[in-house]
């Protein structure tokens, strides 16, 4: 595990913090953590299986018409 140290924090930034941190009954430095985390997932971009399954989630699949096929295989003439 890293450590971070956060320098010339804003008075109203850490006064937010610290009441954040007493709503959500965590110290101050576990809250950091906790919107530190759940800032830098939102920002990460999905991988394309989550992509395709918020995708599925979303549209509800779509249904593919497929062609009947013939009882005889095409045999190509060489």
């Amino acid at each position: 595990m890293a450590t971070l140290t956060v320098r010339d924090l804003d008075d109203e930034v850490r006064d937010e913090l610290r009441s954040l941190a007493a709503r959500n009954g965590r110290s101050m430095e576990a809250e950091a953590r906790a919107v530190l985390t759940t800032y830098v997932h939102a920002q990460r971009r999905p991988t394309l299986l989550e992509a395709t399954k918020r995708f599925r989630r979303e549209i509800g699949g779509i249904e593919l018409v497929l062609p009947e096929r013939d009882d005889e295989a095409e045999i190509p003439s060489l």
